[in-house]
């Protein structure tokens, strides 16, 4: 597009101005052909809308606050048709993250910084997620629909000093619509798309009183899983007990023909769909200093967890299919209520937040993954299933902070917090040779019946205003941590050969020694520990339109125990960070820029292993990971109904020293023999989900049918460099390369407040990993992944009113 003459001729005020113009320009040019010709293109003052964020504890305006932040509003979220965190990703530089086939949970990295690994009862993430400035503990929790939402914030770097518990390196919070005093409204939406896709939104505001409001807001939406079932294999009856035979010193005792009915072969997938959830929220306003704000929240899934598929299918097989000898479930049911009750006290706002969070849920994962066709009854392949027989997460919250409300010499916060949990989990591994006929070849059930968190914190900052121009902001952080494991037992099959040998199941009491298993790990643990963290930061209003800032600041995460009540110490993080927000072009352009260095230290490394033939989870503390980076954000109206959005980042990671183990991939024998087992030096390696360099890019153009309705068509495109996948480092299967993607929209408005929009997401149909893992040998590794979603049609049309 060719830029108007009066803002080409703004462009040179700067020299900055002028960068950031001649890269719009550049990004422009794929429309030029339906713009105006400059000389026919007079300036109409198009603005950006001035965005809010939370930030720092009060509202604040984005382009005047010194922290990266990335806001996203309702309707971008709505164009962008997210519905859980894994569609968020691409709009927010240096986030990436996965789905966990097992758990069903979403693990979330940011500027390098995460772990796939933190989807235990016992892991905690380095990214905090917050709902309304509540903090919700569980990764269960970020994957649940994110629906009826003003919008959400990602702060990037450390949050510890206002925002607390696991932002170590981030937090994300999401704010849910609220209430309005004024007049009722509301919306419906329903759409149908590929795989069977159905979907229904809604809400409705009523004003009780003059005081009193409440807003009703539900969704479901469900689509069949596309991971097909593979045939069942059928092997001859003399192959099979030729290769009985010779895994048995050419005996036949016992043998037993294949039983094929043990293959899935029919109904639901992995990677379906089902969740439904709703929410009723309350505002109580008795005069115009004193705010109450309630919620109650109800989600459901009944969805199929994720598979990961081999990354080379068999001979014959479709890429999206796999041999499933477990079939998929999931159930997951949490409850959430949330209070934040807000009064001004002549200069003073006093505000009291708490949360309460209750979750439940059971699934079954199919954990060998169909990599091994067996030859066999008992032979050629492992049968392993994960079950979720129960787990439970129950916590609370209460934070009170006091702050100056109006700008002073001196603008300040203080606050008190505390947080408790209360978890528990059977998870039961059974393994057997071959199939589910076969022999033991190794089952365990991990129960943990109390894992207990107390967190107890006391936070204050305060930013000194020198002048209209200087600010200077201090903050420090103290948190103690109190964490036990109560009764938690690992149960082992004990090969007592009186015992008949089925696989693990949820009728089978795996602590009555009858059933032929016995206590192995003794995971009462008891752990505490604290810290101070703190934040040092100056900004400069460079203009009225322009402002600078740096600051430094560190992160914390709390130690704790595993398996074997084993202790692991806390991890930290000092983030070293420098950013310009500029606004441009009278307001009808922003430009952001931070940059950053990270000294991470004690990283949490965490996996599965085998320790003394048993499996168990085990925690170590890597010395740490260097990290620094470059994140750009722009935002323009290139003209009344032109909005263009870009972002990049850059990113340079190095882990410090380490050596680590896995069951999940496939590794050498440790270079150590006093260290034993399988085992990879990863010191000096890269971060996974940590690409050198990605790009965001979002435009939309708006065309007047004429009447009052409108027809906007968009895309969106997102292009990373490669990436590892764990920090193995192991090569092409442990690697994402480079790709790009591409989503597209057309929507129709009309002007009697109905719409219809119609989207492609992943149009290239790119198959993209986000985790990856392997089986077999070092040498021949059988390589698998999960991967993003195929390419999706669909259709939504709604009403608001």
């Amino acid at each position: 597009m060719t830029i108007r003459a009066s803002k080409a001729r703004r462009c040179l005020v700067s020299p900055v101005q002028l960068a950031v113009c001649a890269l719009v320009a550049s990004a422009s040019s794929a429309y030029a052909q339906t713009a105006p010709a400059a000389s026919d293109a007079p300036a109409t003052g198009t603005k950006l809308p001035t965005v809010t964020v939370t930030a720092t504890k009060k509202v604040t305006s984005l382009q005047k606050t010194p922290v990266a932040v990335t806001a996203i509003g309702a309707a971008d979220l709505d164009d962008a048709h997210v519905q859980t965190l894994l569609d968020t990703f691409n709009l927010v530089p240096s986030l990436q993250g996965t789905g966990q086939g097992d758990h069903g949970i979403v693990s979330i990295t940011l500027r390098g910084i995460g772990n796939d690994s933190a989807k235990t009862e016992y892991a905690d993430p380095e990214v905090a997620l917050f709902i309304d400035g509540i903090f919700s503990p569980r990764p269960e929790g970020a994957s649940t629909l994110l629906f009826d939402l003003d919008g959400m914030e990602v702060l990037r770097g450390p949050q510890g000093t206002l925002w607390g518990r696991n932002s170590t390196v981030g937090a994300i919070n999401l704010k849910t619509a609220k209430p309005q005093l004024k007049g009722q409204s509301g919306y419906f939406e329903g759409g149908i798309g590929s795989f069977a896709r159905v979907g229904m939104r809604g809400a409705f505001n009523v004003p009780v009183s003059d005081t009193l409001a409440l807003r009703f807001a539900a969704i479901h939406e469900q689509h069949d899983g596309y991971v097909d079932y593979q045939t069942a294999p059928n092997p001859s009856l003399a192959s099979q007990k030729a290769a009985y035979a010779a895994s048995n010193a050419g005996s036949l005792v016992g043998f037993q023909p294949l039983n094929s009915n043990l293959f899935v072969q029919g109904g639901p997938k992995y990677n379906a769909q089902d969740q439904s959830a709703a929410r009723l929220s309350l505002l109580w306003k008795p005069s115009s200093d004193m705010r109450w704000d309630l919620s109650f929240e109800q989600f459901r899934d009944r969805g199929t967890p994720s598979m990961s598929v081999m990354q080379t299918p068999r001979a014959g097989e479709k890429f999206w299919s796999a041999l499933i000898d477990t079939a998929p479930s999931l159930k997951r049911d949490s409850t959430a209520v949330r209070s934040r009750f807000e009064v001004d006290l002549d200069g003073l706002t006093l505000a009291y937040v708490a949360g309460l969070g209750r979750f439940k849920g059971s699934g079954t994962y199919d954990q060998d993954l169909g990599v091994g066709v067996p030859t066999s009854f008992a032979t050629g392949a492992n049968h392993q299933e994960d079950n979720t027989v129960w787990s439970k997460y129950n916590n609370f919250s209460h934070e009170v902070t006091l702050q100056s409300a109006a700008k002073q010499d001196l603008d300040w916060i203080l606050g008190l917090y505390y947080a408790a949990e209360d978890n528990g989990i059977r998870f039961d591994i059974p393994i057997m040779n071959g199939t589910q006929q076969g022999t033991v070849g190794w089952q365990g059930s991990f129960i943990q019946p109390k894992e207990t968190v107390d967190s107890k914190a006391a936070f204050g900052q305060a930013t000194f205003n020198l002048s209209d121009s200087v600010h200077l902001t201090g903050g420090l952080r103290y948190t103690k941590d109190d964490r036990k494991n109560v009764g938690g037992r690992g149960w082992f099959w004990a090969y007592n050969a009186a015992v008949p040998q089925i696989p693990l199941n949820p009728s089978i009491d795996p602590t009555n020694p009858a059933n032929g298993y016995s206590a192995g790990n003794i995971n009462d643990a008891h752990y505490t520990g604290s810290k101070t963290t703190y934040l040092a930061r100056a900004s400069f209003d460079l203009s009225k339109t322009a402002m600078a800032y740096a600051s430094v600041s560190t992160g914390y995460k709390s130690g704790g125990s595993g398996d074997g009540g084993l202790h692991y110490g806390p991890e930290t993080l000092t983030n070293y960070e420098a950013g310009l927000k500029t606004t441009l072009l009278d307001g009808s352009m922003t430009f952001n820029a931070t940059a950053y260095h990270m000294n991470f230290k004690d990283f949490q490394f965490s996996a599965p292993v085998i320790v003394n033939g048993n499996r168990q989870f085990a925690y170590s503390n890597a010395e740490g990971a260097k990290v620094s980076g470059l994140e750009l954000e722009l935002a323009a109206m290139l003209s009344d109904d032109d909005r263009l959005q870009l972002t990049g980042s850059y990113t340079k990671t190095k882990l410090g020293e380490l050596v680590a183990a896995s069951n999940d991939y496939a590794l050498p024998a440790c270079f150590d023999a006093a260290l034993g087992g399988n085992c990879l030096k990863v010191t000096g390696h890269e971060l996974p989900h940590a690409p050198k360099f990605s790009l965001q890019l979002r435009y939309e153009h708006t065309i007047h049918l004429g009447g009052g309705n409108t027809l906007t068509p968009r895309i969106s495109y997102h292009y990373q460099t490669a990436n590892w996948l764990s920090v193995f480092n192991l090569g092409d299967g442990d690697r994402q390369k480079s790709y790009s993607t591409a989503d597209l929209g057309l929507r129709y408005a009309a002007k009697k407040n109905w719409y219809v929009d119609a989207f492609i997401r992943n149009a290239t149909d790119a198959k993209v990993k986000t985790s990856a893992g392997s089986a077999g040998s070092y040498a021949n590794p059988v390589w698998t992944a999960q991967y993003l979603p195929p390419r999706t049609v669909g259709v939504n049309a709604g009403y608001n009113f």
